[in-house]
């Protein structure tokens, strides 16, 4: 099958998935062309059925604002065309199921028919896609949609609350590439930062405030006053100068550090000892799947999609959004050297039921069903 994979390329979840879900796909012998304005981050091999396509926006003096969407439709026209694709899958709601809507319109006068799939990953939805600028637009495109998919039932849930949605969307959960995503022998970086055998926790994110990462420090600082430890912060953003200053006026700056945005986390996951993901709200989780994919428990919020990946009591555990103390308590017992070791081998069993040989599957079959189900009949 051909398929256009139309994604943001950034470290973003939605532009993880999408990127390694064509790079999976292409494994498998299907021709993937990825469509946006720079290579994805992720997009960092070499495989024969794999392309890229980047979207040029002139930036015309008349436009405040680069058109990107106009650009985007246009290039997705221009490469439906000539790659006779079969179908294009477009992540995140904003800008991409709008412009494939269009870009589905321009070729339909040509006598082409694409089928579009759209995946809603979260902040499309919870955040952006509620704003009444664009939430017009955001229930026409996802209602235009050939096909659509959440990455939770939760994500769903939302969706169909907040939006007056007509289309049937199928859960597809996020998944986890365990060739990748698993707990390497890097004893020697363990024991450069942690010289004297200290716990290690690790937070990643994109230090928005809807990751709530001073609510990390003042959990490490807690934990701190019980055991000795360390905290290693992944990742940048917004909120990171603030989390920088709280380090200060606690006292933890010795044990803490911030490593900026890292393309090998799995490096860093594979000497921690807990992982820390006290989110606002969290479509699904992805950073934590990473983290127990190395064997890593998981002390996060209730909300959201993560209780449908965080299992509570056995891969970690969860609390009320902003219940510091909980959380607190909660590494405690799990970083008790009798706990520890059963935390980590259930944080991997649960990470192998989101391997991406069993959810490739899932969108394979769909992207089938979707095609068969949007076939024009040829007149004879």
């Amino acid at each position: 099958m051909k398929i256009g994979m139309v994604c943001y390329p950034t470290f973003g979840g939605s532009g993880v998935v999408a990127t390694e879900l064509g790079k999976a796909l292409a494994k498998e012998g299907h021709k993937v062309h990825f469509i946006t304005y720079s290579q994805p981050t992720r997009l960092d091999f070499f495989n024969e059925n794999l392309a890229y396509h980047e979207v040029d926006v002139a930036n015309y003096p008349l436009f405040q604002f680069p058109p990107y969407e106009l650009a985007l439709a246009s290039k997705m026209v221009d490469v439906v065309k000539y790659e006779q694709l079969d179908l294009l899958h477009v992540h995140y709601a904003i800008p991409h199921a709008s412009a494939a809507y269009m870009a589905k319109q321009i070729l339909k006068t040509q006598g082409i028919h694409i089928p579009v799939i759209t995946t809603l990953h979260g902040t499309d939805i919870t955040l952006v896609g509620k704003d009444p600028s664009y939430e017009p637009v955001v229930t026409f495109s996802i209602n235009q949609s050939d096909g659509v998919t959440a990455v939770s039932e939760d994500l769903k849930r939302d969706t169909l609350e907040h939006f007056d949605i007509n289309r049937e969307i199928e859960v597809i959960p996020n998944f986890i590439d365990l060739d990748r995503f698993k707990r390497q022998k890097k004893e020697h970086f363990k024991k450069a930062i942690c010289p004297d055998g200290e716990k290690l926790i690790v937070h990643t994110s994109n230090f928005r405030k809807v990751k709530r990462v001073e609510d990390v420090v003042r959990i490490f600082h807690n934990i701190r006053k019980v055991m000795p430890a360390k905290l290693l912060l992944v990742g940048d953003g917004p909120e990171r100068s603030k989390a920088e200053i709280l380090c200060r006026e606690l006292g933890t700056c010795n044990d803490t550090r911030f490593l900026g945005k890292l393309d090998a986390v799995e490096e860093v996951l594979s000497v921690a000892d807990l992982f820390i993901m006290p989110s606002e709200k969290e479509s699904f989780g992805l950073a934590a799947l990473e983290a127990m994919a190395c064997e890593v428990p998981v002390i996060s919020s209730n909300t959201g999609g993560l209780p449908e990946l965080n299992v509570q009591g056995v891969t970690g555990f969860m609390s009320n959004v902003g219940d510091v103390e909980d959380m607190t308590r909660n590494a405690l017992v799990i970083l008790k050297e009798e706990n520890l070791g059963k935390f980590k081998a259930n944080a991997l069993a649960r990470a192998n039921e989101f391997d991406i040989k069993n959810i490739l599957p899932l969108y394979e079959e769909y992207y089938k069903r979707v095609k068969e189900q949007t076939l024009i009949p040829t007149i004879r």
